[in-house]
């Protein structure tokens, strides 16, 4: 069973989800070696399928699918534009034309291949992994459909040099994952104050990544493998230290923690949607990307996804005033203006009082007296 969480940036970021039921193979061996473990890759297959993207006529128009800011969008300009007319950019284009999720299709399911030599070979983990969004569903990996053009596109423009001459910027972007994102502080912080275990974590990044990311858990028994397609770091020169990891946490915190606030949500939908029958005072629905979040449940889902990772940043920062501030400014500020939650100060502010006068219990207990407060709104 898979859920995956979709988020696409506008001016900051739009969350909206999907679920379906991703076709993986975790052995034995698979789940042994990635328990307890996290990991950053920056996958052969899938960063081809980025370049392929880049260069068809929707990437190079879209600059918030494909990040063209920086020097390796201009190394992969150079070395792949002149292909942007071979047959398969085109259909590329075509299909990312028909539907924008075909991007999640497409760069999703790339992780079910890996080279030998100039040839795709499929592996035996993942098989059809992105297979449902919405209401739009697949039942043939795209990259099996077009597994020959691929590896005629690779071969003729020279991508596995490519790939390997940049290794080292690669490295670089993982080892900055590791040094910035503090992803394992993060998972002990949210098992430690939700009931909700996993298994194991990876990142699946790309330098041409920007704003539309998205989130998968795959579950295989008791064994359960978060997954996230992330853009790198972020830096600013004028951002501090804290800051910057302040800002780094918000864009994967904001990704996991779907899989732990779902899980109780799930257990007071009646409670939800009767607090938030009134949709039109949570949200502004004349805000583009509102109507991703079509019910209740949604709806608090995302209030709840932000909230924590407020409370988080209580713990975290909480002897740093000045970046705390400057997190619930961001957040708040951008949730009301940008996203349409126009509730979101007042919910994050009850829901901050609330935690601090039970910081012994676990979050999911407090769901009951935060929806009583939600229904009087």
């Amino acid at each position: 069973m898979k859920n995956i969480i979709v988020t696409a940036s506008l001016a900051w970021i739009t969350t909206f989800s999907f679920a379906q039921d991703g076709k993986v193979n975790f052995t034995k061996a698979f789940q042994q070696q990635n328990t307890g473990r996290s990991r950053v890759e920056i996958n052969e297959v899938k960063e081809l399928v980025h370049i392929m993207i880049a260069v068809t006529k929707s990437g190079l128009g879209n600059d918030d699918m494909v990040q063209q800011e920086g020097g390796y969008y201009q190394d992969v300009l150079k070395q792949f534009k002149p292909f942007q007319n071979e047959p398969i950019i085109v259909t590329f284009d075509s299909l990312l034309q028909q539907n924008l999720i075909n991007y999640v299709f497409l760069t999703g399911n790339a992780i079910c291949y890996d080279f030998n030599s100039d040839t795709l070979l499929a592996n035996k983990v993942f098989i059809l992994p992105a297979d449902e969004v919405s209401k739009f569903k697949i039942t043939e990996n795209p990259i099996s459909t077009y597994k020959t053009a691929i590896e005629d596109f690779a071969k003729k423009s020279a991508f596995r040099q490519f790939y390997a001459a940049h290794q080292s910027f690669y490295n670089n972007i993982i080892s900055d994952y590791e040094k910035n994102a503090n992803l394992g502080k993060q998972w002990k912080w949210l098992e430690h104050n939700f009931t909700t275990r996993i298994s194991s974590y990876q990142v699946l990044c790309s330098p041409l990544i920007n704003g539309l990311n998205y989130t998968g858990d795959f579950k295989s028994g008791e064994f359960t493998l978060i997954q996230m397609v992330l853009p790198p770091i972020s830096h600013n020169v004028k951002w501090t230290t804290k800051l910057t990891e302040a800002i780094n946490t918000r864009s994967i915190f904001t990704e996991i923690d779907h899989n732990y606030v779902r899980k109780p949500s799930d257990k007071y939908v009646k409670e939800i949607n009767e607090a938030l029958k009134d949709r039109a005072k949570w949200v502004d629905t004349k805000v583009y990307g509102t109507d991703y979040y079509h019910n209740q449940l949604k709806v608090f889902n995302e209030y709840m996804t932000y909230g924590v990772f407020l409370l988080y940043c209580e713990d975290v920062f909480k002897n740093d005033p000045e970046t705390l501030k400057a997190v619930y400014d961001d957040v708040n500020g951008v949730m009301v203006k940008h996203r349409g939650f126009i509730k979101m100060k007042a919910f994050a502010s009850y829901l901050t009082t609330l935690r601090k006068a039970n910081k012994h219990k676990k979050i999911e207990n407090l769901y009951p007296t935060l929806l009583q407060w939600c229904s009087t709104q």
